[in-house]
């Protein structure tokens, strides 16, 4: 593989954005199976041999059903399951929303028939890149979660796991040189500042280090020059900056003054409005107080 190198004037498009996360990461090229292979193999600290992707969601034209849906599915080593999702901004209740998912993708799996049973069952991964927002307080921005009794120290040995980085809290690891940095360590670095010029020397530095990092800068040098992905990435930023407006006019118009009063009929008049942005009615229940089936009824 020719030498890839991020040149100071280079225009990258932003990772971190749902179209161009999966544009790097599930594409039918060497690169983007070989970028998806080192990230899932960092992230999982084990040497993932091969990587099958399972189609989960609508054409990534589809940005309304798109927001709901995990951005990558797929089964490792020919039998367990991996779930990741790269989440811009992650909203109040997104732990809930990972444990959610993290037990569709395990209990999804088919045991029925023949000698099959729960020793059967396969691990599953689910893996979440948060962006902004912060999901624990403790400063660390890497967590790992398995089921294990607390008290007792006492592990059940299960088979789930759930893996979350949060983006905002890498700044301390700057400090380190890339060399001596873990895989996840490189990996949440790139993520956070690749599109970041003043830091093309430390991201180029990663990709001495990295295999799986220097595939995924491959496949983004060239979707980044691809007017094409550059226009989805144009569409999906306007859609996010529309949702986000509408909350922002909704709690304007007096959501909150509206609810303790015990207004039923002005948050049915909000939730009318944000279901036109295309925002799933589970989110506008939170927002407006009213049940999921309440809001779909308004459709």
């Amino acid at each position: 593989m020719s030498r890839v190198y991020f040149g100071p004037e280079d225009d990258i498009i932003d990772p971190c954005w749902d179209n161009a996360f999966k544009a790097v990461f599930t594409k039918e090229t060497a690169a983007s199976k070989g970028a998806l292979t080192g990230l899932l193999s960092a992230l999982l600290d084990r040497k993932v041999k091969a990587v099958q992707l399972i189609a989960n969601e609508p054409a990534v034209d589809s940005l309304q059903d798109r927001q709901i849906r995990y951005d990558i599915h797929c089964k490792i080593d020919g039998e367990e399951l991996v779930d990741v999702e790269m989440t811009l901004h992650p909203l109040k209740f997104e732990p809930a929303r990972i444990e959610y998912y993290a037990g569709e993708l395990f209990t999804g799996q088919d045991i029925r028939g023949g000698n099959r049973g729960y020793k059967d069952l396969k691990r599953t991964y689910q893996i979440s890149l948060l962006v902004n927002g912060l999901l624990f307080e403790d400063g660390e921005f890497l967590h790992e979660f398995e089921y294990y009794d607390a008290e007792r120290k006492t592990p059940l040995g299960g088979r789930t796991r759930i893996i979350t980085l949060e983006l905002r809290k890498i700044e301390r690891i700057l400090e380190k040189p890339a060399r001596t940095m873990t895989g996840k360590e490189r990996w949440a670095v790139f993520f956070k500042y690749c599109t970041d010029k003043e830091k093309r020397r430390l991201i180029n530095e990663l990709l001495e280090y990295e295999e799986g990092i220097t595939m995924a800068s491959e496949a983004l040098l060239i979707i980044s020059r691809d007017e094409e992905e550059r226009a989805r990435l144009r569409s999906e930023k306007k859609y996010v900056l529309d949702r986000i407006t509408a909350l922002a006019e909704a709690r304007e118009e007096g959501l909150e003054e509206g609810l303790e009063k015990g207004s039923r009929e002005k948050a049915g008049e909000i939730a009318v409005n944000l279901l036109r942005t295309g925002l799933p009615a589970e989110q506008i229940a939170q927002i407006t107080g009213l049940s999921a089936d309440t809001v779909r009824s308004l459709q």
